[in-house]
């Protein structure tokens, strides 16, 4: 951000001022300008890709699973952290743009900046008073170990009895405050990892419970993907809802236009108030039928997210329908120009995406920091920004195919003049393409099984310990081992 800041600021980091655009004599950024300024937007994503999977992971692990005041907090954690994430973006949307706007890009920048290093010197400072977990390796290598050995040994038979298989004693998964994990029928060809044949390499035999770490990454897969179609629909919204804005009235009184970004603001707005309406009056409601802490499942927040993306998109096509309606009707397809429709006419599905955020992508992250292994929660939550990624590029994929295919064979529907396009038979498509998307999820959501709570392990674990002479304690979130 401090060369992103300096780039925009410095005479010599950026072009000359080009008072007028249009004449098309501006000068070009150089070589060296370019440089910097990409560069600075590279290194800004390798950071954010190093910030977004931990920092929420650090954040939920402060809180004691044992201690049932904090493990109540926790179940409201991701709520209000992404309820602060969607806060900074409503001040980036609206506080930053207007000083960008109308002050200048110097301090446009370097208030974020500034911002930025504070933020930082109150992590630092914080160091001292955490809840440090233990590193135990790259979760990469455990799998991969797990997958090797497992195929190197594809030709050994199982054992009947799964207490024949590899395992560590108690003792020392409790020295180090973990659990043992017993064997589970799924993948079972897994399993041959931990198959006993005279090596003790870890390329050839691995424990029962870093085989079930293992499984339980791989059994979240299907989950993650039927989460990429959804992430689409983020791009829809940066995109071409607000390219529709601009065919629209934008007036509001005699003297201002809303600038069609601006419309992304209501998400937020809306995002904001669902977190709180959430959290405060749904869970509890639902509680008091579900007896489950959270209200309902995970996957069942998951799942509400994503019918209300098919209500999105059914809502979107219908509205752009009667956009182009309208737009035929004073004669407006073959030149383009403004529709007499008001831009709020845009408003629901706009709302509507808010609040489908406050399903979708907190349920997201939170399973899979949730469901992950007590060794692999960052990369748990770093499955939630894959699907981000991945979904900016279907989206494209999927844009610049639909409207290739639909210009060969016809009237393409993805046009530079949106008066002469058919967005609404593809937002129906997108629709449409939800559904199957969301049949594929319940499909997905009906064979999983949740893994066991921490509390509920450290329970078990108190059991088979009662005859080793071992004591289990719990001291500031912490799992102590007293051997007596």
């Amino acid at each position: 951000m401090t060369v992103l800041t300096l780039a925009v600021s410095l005479p010599s980091l950026k072009p000359p001022h080009c008072a007028d655009p249009k004449l098309g004599n501006c000068k070009k950024a150089s070589t060296l300008q370019l440089a910097v300024f990409y560069g600075a937007l590279y290194t800004l994503a390798i950071g954010t890709g190093g910030t977004k999977p931990n920092i929420s992971t650090i954040g939920a692990d402060q809180f004691d699973e044992f201690d049932p005041k904090e493990k109540s907090h926790k179940l409201s954690f991701f709520n209000w952290w992404m309820f602060s994430i969607f806060f900074g973006t409503l001040f980036a949307n609206t506080v930053l743009v207007y000083i960008q706007d109308n002050v200048g890009w110097s301090l446009g920048y370097g208030l974020p900046t500034l911002g930025l290093a504070i933020s930082v010197a109150i992590f630092v400072a914080g160091t001292p008073f955490y809840r440090h977990k233990a590193p135990s390796g790259s979760p990469f290598t455990r799998m991969a170990k797990v997958i090797v050995a497992a195929l190197r040994k594809w030709n050994v038979p199982l054992p009947h009895d799964s207490k024949q298989l590899y395992e560590l004693d108690l003792e020392e998964y409790s020295k180090k405050g973990k659990f043992r994990i017993d064997s589970t029928p799924t993948y079972r060809f897994l399993n041959k990892a931990s198959v006993k044949t005279g090596s003790t390499s870890p390329w050839m035999l691995c424990s029962v419970t870093q085989v079930e770490e293992t499984k339980q990454m791989l059994r979240m897969l299907p989950i993650l993907a039927v989460t990429f179609v959804p992430s689409t629909m983020l791009a829809q919204v940066n995109t071409l809802f607000i390219k529709q804005g601009t065919t629209l009235d934008r007036a509001v009184g005699s003297n201002f236009k809303i600038p069609p970004a601006s419309l992304t603001g209501f998400v937020t707005l809306s995002m904001l108030i669902s977190v709180v309406l959430y959290d405060r009056y749904f869970v509890r409601i639902m509680q008091k039928f579900t007896k489950n802490p959270r209200g309902i499942t995970l996957l069942q927040r998951t799942g509400i997210g994503m019918f209300l993306h098919i209500i999105i998109m059914a809502v979107a096509s219908l509205t752009e329908k009667w956009r182009l309606e309208v737009a035929k009707e004073h004669g407006l397809v073959e030149n383009g120009g403004e529709v007499p429709l008001t831009i709020f006419i845009l408003l629901p599905q706009f709302v509507l995406m808010g609040t489908a955020d406050a399903f979708l992508e907190v349920a997201k992250i939170e399973f899979f920091y949730d469901q992950a292994p007590e060794s692999m929660k960052s990369l748990g939550t770093s499955y939630a920004m894959t699907t981000l990624g991945v979904g900016n590029f279907l989206s494209s994929f999927l844009l610049s195919t639909v409207s290739r295919i639909t210009k060969e064979h016809g009237h393409g529907w993805i046009l530079n003049n949106l008066n002469a396009s058919h967005l609404d038979y593809y937002y129906a498509f997108f629709a449409i393409l939800n559904i199957v998307n969301f049949f594929f999820f319940l499909a997905a959501s009906k064979f999983y099984v949740y893994k066991a709570e921490v509390s509920d392990s450290i329970r078990v674990l108190e059991e088979e310990l009662k005859g080793t002479g071992t004591r289990i304690s719990n001291q500031v979130g912490d799992t102590n081992i007293d051997q007596s």
